[in-house]
């Protein structure tokens, strides 16, 4: 059972701290980065897409946490999934963030007007060049997870997608756990959906703790799975991390579980999104 934010849980040679600090929509981000560090996260995630990569490395100068004590992923948007562009983005996202080299470098989005074999290999490249040290996709759904697995020639370590109480993402989840890797949970919170909910409200008065922590502990009791919440408020940003000092109930975990319902994915954009495993 994770202890701390510096934990680790491992696939295919990549150790991947439990909890994450994300930044997609936080704009200029560098001072609230540099206190997410500050406050012990250690695990950090952007993307070309969300126009962070330049804040990102700002907050971790600023922070004055060692680069190598932390995490840091990026990704590389649909729009470049071809090897040469692939490339580009790559060099670009390593330039905006002052960075040799990040942790783990993902395909952000699949596109199915590219070969995913073509990006795939760009993918590989990457890792080979020492441009990141570990790679992986995001919002892959099972037929197309099995198919990056298969035609990477270096190991995945996570599927970066969807993951909260109102989705259910078991079939997902047992398809990381099949080829090995950690499901890494954007909209860990449901983008604030879950605030109200009755359930989680009870639960967090009984353990003293906020609905948000909760549903974050539900997250990293669920083995392999590392949620990254995203605040732009520095209490809200401590307050996600105070996961590590209570643990749920088998009864807890199935009750928060059984609030899946239909309708309740968030980040499925038209155009754009793969055919669902739910």
């Amino acid at each position: 059972m994770p202890s701390s934010p510096a934990d680790t849980v491992s696939a295919h040679g990549g150790a991947m701290p439990v909890i994450g600090f994300g930044t997609s929509t936080l704009g200029d981000c560098g001072e609230i980065v540099a206190t997410a560090l500050r406050a012990g996260y250690r695990h950090i995630d952007t993307a070309r897409k969300y126009g962070t990569e330049r804040g990102v490395g700002e907050g971790i100068r600023a922070s004055g946490v060692p680069r190598d004590a932390i995490f840091v992923t990026t990704k590389v948007s649909h729009e470049y999934l071809r090897a040469d562009d692939f490339a580009r983005s790559v060099e670009g996202s390593l330039t905006d963030l002052g960075l040799e080299h990040v942790d783990l470098l993902l395909v952000h989005w699949p596109n199915p007007q590219i070969p995913l074999r073509e990006t795939m290999v760009a993918l590989a490249k990457a890792k080979r060049e020492g441009l990141t040290r570990h790679i992986g996709v995001a919002n892959f759904p099972i037929v197309l997870l099995d198919e990056a697995v298969r035609l990477c020639p270096e190991p995945l370590v996570t599927d970066q997608v969807e993951y909260h109480p109102y989705l259910d993402q078991s079939k997902v989840l047992a398809a990381c756990r099949r080829h090995g890797l950690i499901l890494t949970a954007h909209c860990p919170l449901g983008r604030g959906r879950l605030m109200d909910d009755a359930v989680l409200g009870e639960i967090a008065r009984r353990k003293g703790k906020t609905i948000a922590q909760v549903a974050l502990r539900w997250s990293i009791q669920h083995h392999g799975v590392v949620p990254l919440p995203r605040s732009s408020s520095p209490e809200r940003v401590a307050e996600n991390l105070d996961i590590f000092d209570f643990a749920l109930t088998d009864e807890e975990m199935a009750r928060i579980r059984a609030l899946k319902r239909p309708g309740g994915r968030i980040a499925n954009p038209i155009g754009r999104a793969p055919a669902w495993d739910a």
